[in-house]
């Protein structure tokens, strides 16, 4: 029990400091990333672009990438929020307006984190300088996530192990299928 206490308030230390310690810069940029990849409409389009642009392999790499992506969908919103109901972080924690927007979902896990990294890791073995360049918006999201208030960085580690589960569960589908069938 103690070590969950522990994990909590590490938790919270790093929340504060995330949201207090970004200049005003740069947090403007992860905000702008992040309402970009609102609803999954950043993801969206590098898909487009990649299919349209990739040929064989940008089509291969945004197909992947979206099915990746509903899954992490699905199990981060879906089934892991149903399941949870944790509360954002508090928002006397949270020094700037952006405590404001916070969903009401539950905070874990984060469905956004879980969302870019699944895209951006079910695409990088399908066309690796795609996913090369899709993983510092990635990485922007999730540090906006916690950087804004609405997430605890364990809700993103979280999120981020459903994404590389999600693409990993992509990758390995068609061949766990076929071994169903004889």
């Amino acid at each position: 029990m103690r070590m969950l206490t522990d994990l909590c308030e590490v938790d919270g230390k790093l929340t504060r400091r995330a949201a207090s310690r970004i200049p005003p810069g740069v947090g403007r940029a992860l905000s702008a990333v992040e309402e970009s990849a609102e609803s999954t409409k950043l993801w969206c389009g590098a898909a487009v672009a990649m299919a349209w642009k990739g040929g064989w392999r940008g089509r291969r790499a945004a197909a992947a990438g979206l099915v990746a992506l509903a899954v992490a969908q699905l199990a981060s919103n879906g089934l892991c929020k149903q399941l949870n109901d944790r509360p954002r972080p508090p928002a006397e924690w949270i020094p700037h307006d952006e405590v404001a927007d916070r969903p009401d979902s539950s905070s874990f896990p984060s469905g956004h984190t879980a969302a870019a990294v699944a895209f951006t890791a079910a695409v990088a073995p399908a066309w690796p300088a795609a996913g090369a360049l899709c993983a510092l918006p990635a990485a922007m999201v999730a540090v906006e996530r916690v950087q804004s208030g609405a997430h605890y960085p364990s809700d993103v580690a979280a999120g981020a192990a459903l994404g590389l589960a999600a693409a990993w569960l992509t990758r390995r589908a068609p061949a766990m299928f076929l071994r169903l069938w004889p």
